[in-house]
């Protein structure tokens, strides 16, 4: 993660030690729509992607960083307890998983796409295997595509399928902000899949995802996030998102219907912090109007007023340690 405590210091005297009031959960009031939670599992200490189960309500599909294997895990959003543990079989061993989503066939999409030195890997992996209809800890075999960028190596943390056409689409993680990259409209398995750049996104990207209708965008990054309308791809920026202050964030995921975008941290016990998704994520008529606590305006300059006054200097002292720790054990 480099220059990731430089950055995080620039973020704290910008924020005017504003953080978002997001620790506590919230209740949309219809029972829809999911609240915080904390993953409580000791084997989940870098928690680097998320993504809300099709099967299985209130479940997050969630993984290691890195130096893990080859294991998924499903998290209980009502309790934070792993209620399964997937082994992939049929891949090699994987590098630098960074992201999960799950397409519209029910098939989760595993993003070994991580490259922190920007281009030591002259290709990556994307790993698909079905959604398992019980949850049990079991070993499911996964298909393994080859992927490489038509402009040259990089690193990305951002993999996102869309939910209607069951395209893959990565963005690679740049601090001046990075590109979209679409990949083929059927990935091959037996030959390198090339991922093109279509659009520009205007944030150091560590995850983004999909709303569950396939209309918006949410991309995130360690103290920001910028939602898109998806425009068939030609992608246009709609506002900003109030991304929680958050030790190292680094994974987004709507909730299954659209009402929330939920947060996730690395660490020990990391928090998933649920916000309202901006209106017309979803398709149900009570989704949040008016873009909800979670998104403003990109004309207001600011990150919304749902903020209280606190222990900013604590968070952003731990985030900056938590960071430094990581990045010398991923350099030594």
């Amino acid at each position: 993660m480099r220059r990731f405590l430089a950055f995080l210091g620039a973020g704290f005297l910008v924020g005017a030690l504003a953080l978002p009031a997001t620790a506590a959960p919230s209740d949309d009031g219809d029972g829809k729509g999911d609240k915080g939670f904390t993953i409580t599992d000791s084997r989940i200490t870098e928690s680097s992607g998320l993504a809300a189960s099709h099967l299985h309500p209130g479940i997050y599909w969630t993984h290691n960083d890195s130096n893990d294997g080859p294991y998924i895990y499903a998290v209980d959003s009502s309790t934070g307890k792993t209620v399964a543990t997937v082994t992939f079989s049929g891949v090699g061993k994987p590098r630098d998983v960074e992201a999960i989503s799950i397409g519209p066939h029910n098939e989760i999409y595993i993003g070994d796409i991580g490259d922190n030195l920007d281009g030591t890997w002259p290709y990556v992996w994307i790993y698909k295997l079905p959604e398992p209809k019980v949850l049990k800890d079991q070993t499911i075999r996964a298909t393994q595509y080859v992927v490489k960028y038509s402009d040259g190596a990089r690193n990305a943390e951002s993999l996102l399928v869309h939910p209607k056409t069951g395209r893959v689409y990565i963005i690679d993680k740049k601090e001046d902000g990075g590109h979209l990259f679409e990949g083929p409209a059927t990935l091959s398995s037996s030959g390198t899949n090339y991922f093109k750049p279509i659009a520009a996104v205007d944030l150091w990207a560590t995850d983004a995802a999909f709303s569950p209708n396939g209309q918006q965008l949410a991309v995130r990054g360690y103290l920001g996030g910028i939602y898109y309308d998806w425009n068939g791809g030609k992608i246009k920026r709609e506002g900003r998102l109030d991304v929680p202050l958050q030790g190292q964030g680094e994974s987004v995921s709507y909730s299954a219907d659209g009402t929330k975008l939920m947060y996730g941290s690395e660490g020990d016990d990391s928090p998933v912090q649920a916000e309202d998704a901006p209106g017309g994520a979803s398709d149900s008529s009570k989704s949040p109007s008016g873009g909800g606590s979670s998104a403003s305006g990109d004309s207001d300059g600011g990150s919304g007023n749902n903020v209280k006054i606190g222990a900013v200097a604590v968070v952003v002292v731990c985030g900056a340690v938590f960071g430094l720790r990581r990045l010398t054990r991923r350099r030594g």
